[in-house]
This record gives C-alpha cells, structure tokens and sequence, in this order.
C-alpha cells in the first residue's frame, strides 16, 4: 500500500518538475528582457539623475554671476555718482591735468600775473579811463588763464574720443588673437596717437606699481571725465570680477562708441542752421553801428561824448550780452 502510495507522489512530484521546467523554458525569455528592461531604466534614472544635478550646479553658476554682476554694477553706480558730483567744479590742478598741460599751481599765477598786467597796460594806453582798464586787468587775471585752460581741456577731451574707439579696436583684435590684456594696452601706449598714447600709458606705469588692472582703469574718467572712458572701466571692472568674454564685450562698446560719436555728428550737422542763425542776429547789432558810424559819424558819435549814450550803451550791451547766452543756451546740445 504504502509503495503504491509513495509510487504516486514520486510521479506527482516528476510531473510537477516537469511542468515547472517547461514554463521556465518558455518563459526564460521573457523573465530574461523584464530583468534586462529594469537595469536598463535603473541605469536611465541614475542618469537623469547626474544630468538634473549637473543642470542644477550649471544654472547656479549663471545665478552667481548676474549676482556678481549686479553687485558689481551696484558699486560702480554709486563711485559714478560721486565722481560726477566732483567733476562738476574740479579743481584747479585736476582740470589742468585733464587739459594736458604740465602747470603747477605758480606757473598758472605766474601767468594769470603777466596776462593782467599786459591787459591793463594796453587799456591804458589806448587812452581808456583808469576803471575801464582796471576792468581790462581782471579780465585777464581770472579770465584768459582760465579760458586758455578750458579750451586745451575740450581740445584735448575732443581729440581723445575721436581715438579712443581704434583703441578699443586694437585690445579686440588682440584678445582674439590670444594676447594677454596687459600687452595689448601697451601697444596702445606705444603705437597709438596722443592723448589716448599718453593715457593708456598711465595704466600700464599705474600697474607695474603694483594697482590691479581694473584699478588703474578706473582712474581714466579721472584724466578724461567722458562717458567714453567710464564705459571702457565699467566693462575691465566686470569682465575681471565676473569674467566672461572680453573680446565681445569690448567689440559691442567699440560699435557703441561709434553710433555715439555719428549721432554726435548728426546733431551737429541740425544744429548748425541754429548756430548761423544765432551768430548773424547776435553780430548785427555791431554791424550795423559800425556802418552807421562809417556814413554818419556826428549821428551816432553821441552815444560815445554824452553820459546819457553811455548809459544806453551800457544797456545794450547788457541786453546783448544775455540775448547771446540765451541763444547760446539754445543751440548747444548737451549730448
């Protein structure tokens, strides 16, 4: 009984194996691609995984740096307006250095000296009374120094923006060609035309004393108070704070640089019709006395023998003198 019994799980056993072996053999493949298909998307999210947080670290970094740049930009608005409120009325040795001229504090009242007393004298012995040619002397002791040193500012001021932009030229095309900075801005010192020679000079001795490159570039609106130059500071001062691509940057501010100097031209050009205007109502009252007296002398001669004419001349060139300064406030752009 017992052998029977046992016979008949022997073959229950068998037949169970079997069975388990022949579903393993047709479903081998299939167990074999789900076993295959899970590493394969365990794989693929350990992936996305890596590529999200490389995305992430990538997108932090941009974030650092408008940060920086913000921060950056920040403080050169803030040094811009205080120089802006010291270059309203700069001293006298600064505006001096901006004009480029080697004057020392004596020289300039040297000068200032000799122009007054040369003035007074050719008052005086053009036969002038004594007040008139007083007034002469003052004129050329707080006037003619000063307007010499004005004029070789703007001058020199002029000249240093019409150069300035094959400068910037110049630093472009040698940062691409893979020169450092350093060497590029003493090309400039050595090849370019003066002022801008003279200024980039100063950088590059600034710098062998020890400055920072955007250090001793920060000092150029100093010496040449345009807004050319705070640009070109602006610009060193990010680039070497925040990095990014220099030759770009410098190539949109040499573009700029020129759009703003054909806009300049243009408003001169408009602005040349005002100013003819302007120099023809403002000449023809003298034109006019000067004809006057050459065809009638005893006419207009009592305007110069009578104390009543000369107080009608000294209301009209009163007149005269704000009539041109309105005029000349009109036609002078600020730009």
């Amino acid at each position: 009984m017992f052998g029977s019994f046992t016979a008949v799980l022997a073959i229950v056993g068998l037949a169970m194996l079997s069975a388990g072996g022949v579903a393993y053999a047709l479903l081998y493949g299939r167990i074999q691609n789900e076993n295959n298909a899970e590493r394969r998307l365990g794989f693929i999210q350990g992936k996305n995984h890596g590529e999200v947080t490389t995305h992430a670290r990538q997108t932090a970094d941009p974030t650092k740096r408008r940060k920086s740049i913000q921060e950056t930009l920040k403080e050169l608005e803030q040094n811009q307006k205080a120089k802006a409120k010291k270059n309203k009325s700069p001293p006298l040795l600064l505006r001096m250095q901006q004009a480029g001229l080697s004057w020392t504090r004596r020289t300039f009242f040297i000068i200032s000296i000799v122009c007054c007393l040369v003035a007074f004298l050719v008052a005086f012995f053009a036969g002038v009374p004594l007040y008139a040619a007083a007034a002469a002397g003052f004129v050329g002791f707080f006037g003619v120094p000063r307007w010499i040193v004005n004029r070789q500012r703007k001058r020199r001021i002029r000249r240093f923006v019409d150069e300035f932009a094959n400068a910037i030229d110049v630093i472009v095309r040698g940062v691409k060609a893979g020169l450092p900075l350093n060497d590029c801005i003493r090309i400039i010192a050595n090849e370019s035309a003066e002022p801008v020679k003279g200024e980039f000079r100063q950088i590059s001795e600034t710098q062998a004393l020890g400055l920072s490159l955007s250090e001793a570039v920060a000092r150029l609106p100093d010496r040449v108070p345009v807004a050319e130059a705070n640009f070109f500071a602006i610009v060193i001062s990010i680039q070497q704070r925040a990095g990014g691509n220099l030759a770009e940057a410098l190539g949109n501010l040499s573009h700029v640089l020129r759009e703003r100097k054909k806009m300049k031209g243009k408003i001169s050009a408009m602005a040349m019709e005002a100013k003819a205007s302007a120099y023809i109502i403002g000449s023809l009252p003298g034109i006019v006395m000067g004809l006057v007296y050459i065809t009638s002398p005893n006419y207009i001669s009592l305007l110069f023998t009578e104390p009543l004419g000369h107080v009608i001349l000294a209301g009209s060139a009163m007149c005269m003198a704000a009539g041109i300064l309105v005029m000349r406030k009109m036609v002078n752009f600020d730009f």
